[in-house]
């Protein structure tokens, strides 16, 4: 991709100046969304980091006006399937966590801020408010993700010792499998690329089989609630059978495990489409919650020069104009990120965006927060490639062009793009000591 000219990059952020139209949560009817955004069936609301805060209460607000005036039918997130599903039968008030943040505490796994925060929580507890008080309109919350190898085996198994012994003793057999390595499913991936143990390929996959051959008899015991509880031991088991196949392409390669990742949250998506569909007699509608590298459509970016794919692209590709989506950018503020994996959250400060990106063009627009519609015709030269930030749970300042910057072509990555100017950190339910001393800049104390 080639760098924009300045008198381009000029232009453009005139044009930007000249569409942005100011957003803010605080307006009840949202007027600024476009209407085919509000219409569509598969909406998707991106974030450009795991930890900015005003990201999550903005796509918070999003959702409920879908939810209050649009008729969407369900939130579907980049997290684990179980978990997710827990949040999902307290919202609906089947399950047995008696408050939001009890239901909640299944997301253990590094990062749990990105799903144990302030904004997360008060969203789930005014997603069961509005359930309780529209019972025939309930809305539910399910992950997307399929990080959950062990905890999705186990729920498989939990199901079938509920309505058939037998097939749960021949699961715990197929499994068994993965007896070694449960606690870890990388070091499974590892042992099967060196050699050291055959896959368990065939079991995940027979296993798959076995509960879908029993699908008539299992869902139609007892109405909606087994139909419900045989689509989450399902897609448990379409989990266990992906997630399998994903830890043994970590080792040959990023963009095979990334794009068998993409396929399978499209592939959620569309399994939670036809069920919902089935269950309601409606059509659904889906808010998909998710970072902008999964959201914004990969075909726009370095990603999909490089052979990857994306959820953005793929419901792009399956549904057409009822897919749309809606980006996030900052120019600087703060962060919760963290330095390495499995490490504490901290609070960062984010850089001022780099000279030639979205960020520093939109910077430019002299607006603290406001929307473009990416399909105005005074935004066409968006279709320029121009730098992108890209936040995820690791943010490292010192090398951030090489770590968190990548070339795209905006108008035809998303519908919709959202600008936060100066962005603050993402709260978490249980904050480490670090997090509350915010990191110094690098410049100190010269550049005081």
């Amino acid at each position: 991709m080639t760098w924009p000219s300045s008198n381009l990059y000029r232009h453009l952020a005139s044009s930007a100046r000249a569409a942005a139209r100011p957003f803010t949560a605080l307006r009840e009817d949202l007027a600024e969304l476009p209407e085919r955004i509000t219409t569509a069936a598969a909406i998707s609301i991106g974030e450009a980091s795991h930890g900015t805060q005003d990201f999550y209460h903005l796509r918070a607000s999003i959702t409920k006006h879908l939810i209050q005036h649009h008729g969407l039918t369900a939130v579907a997130v980049e997290a684990d399937w179980p978990d997710a599903y827990r949040v999902n039968r307290f919202v609906r008030g089947d399950g047995e966590d008696r408050d939001a943040n009890a239901a909640l505490s299944g997301f253990e796994r590094f990062p749990a801020w990105m799903w144990r925060n302030t904004e997360v929580l008060s969203f789930v507890r005014w997603l069961r408010e509005w359930n309780d008080e529209h019972p025939k309109r309930k809305v539910g919350f399910y992950g997307l993700d399929l990080y959950s190898l062990g905890t999705s085996i186990q729920a498989v198994i939990a199901y079938l010792d509920k309505v058939d012994l037998d097939a749960a003793t021949r699961a715990r057999a197929r499994y068994a499998c993965f007896d070694h390595f449960a606690a870890d499913s990388h070091a499974y991936g590892y042992a099967v690329s060196a050699g050291i143990i055959d896959p368990c390929e065939d079991e995940v996959v027979k296993q798959l089989l076995d509960l879908r051959e029993k699908a008539v008899e299992y869902a139609g015991r007892d109405g909606r609630v087994a139909a419900d509880e045989f689509f989450f031991a399902e897609q448990n088991a379409l989990l266990a059978k992906n997630a399998e196949e994903y830890y043994r392409a970590m080792f040959r390669g990023r963009h095979s495990s990334w794009n068998i990742r993409g396929c399978h949250m499209a592939d959620m998506f569309d399994a939670l489409v036809r069920h919902l569909g089935r269950t309601t007699g409606t059509r659904a509608k889906i808010a998909v919650w998710a970072h902008n590298s999964h959201l914004g459509d990969a075909r726009a970016t370095e990603m999909g020069e490089r052979g990857e794919i994306n959820v953005g692209q793929l419901l792009r590709q399956r549904h057409g104009p009822d897919a749309q989506s809606i980006g996030f950018t900052t120019y600087d503020g703060t962060v919760t990120a963290a330095r390495d994996w499995d490490a504490e959250a901290e609070r960062k400060l984010v850089r001022p965006a780099l000279d030639g990106s979205i960020e520093a063009l939109l910077h430019s627009v002299g607006m603290h927060q406001f929307i473009l519609d990416l399909h105005d015709q005074g935004l066409g030269g968006f279709a320029t490639p121009l730098l992108e930030r890209a936040i995820g749970v690791i943010y490292r300042p010192p090398t951030e062009r090489q770590s968190h910057y990548f070339h795209a072509r905006v108008a035809e990555q998303f519908d919709a793009l959202i600008h936060v100017d100066r962005s603050t950190a993402l709260v978490p339910l249980e904050p480490s000591p670090h997090w509350y001393h915010e990191e110094v800049p690098e410049t100190y104390p010269s550049g005081l």
